[in-house]
């Protein structure tokens, strides 16, 4: 399955999950990294802005995994993956497609 890293190179968490909705139909057949490490100081509310998007991906059987740096984890939803790096994404879609291929 091929994936598709998004990075948000403005800081702004708003337009670039406004622009990630508008272009969604480009990305839905793949796994998605949101990389929004660029971004200091996100807060719980920029975060669940991308709740919706991350729900109708993942109800398609496809990964969504947000990369964000500093930020407390176990203040956000169990629905949305939020890693610290790059790397952890990855790991974590590969882990995800291994669950997908044993049918769980």
């Amino acid at each position: 399955m091929k994936t598709t890293t998004l990075t948000d190179t403005n800081a702004n968490a708003a337009a670039f999950l406004e622009k990630l909705t508008a272009e969604y139909s480009s990305y839905k057949d793949t796994n998605i990294i949101v990389d929004l490490s660029v971004q200091e100081g996100l807060q719980l509310s920029d975060v669940l802005g991308f709740l919706s998007l991350s729900d109708k991906h993942r109800k398609s059987k496809k990964s969504f995994v947000l990369v964000v740096t500093d930020f407390d984890i176990d203040d956000a939803p169990e629905e949305l993956i939020i890693v610290p790096t790059l790397q952890e994404a990855h790991d974590v879609i590969e882990m995800e497609e291994i669950e997908r291929d044993l049918g769980f």
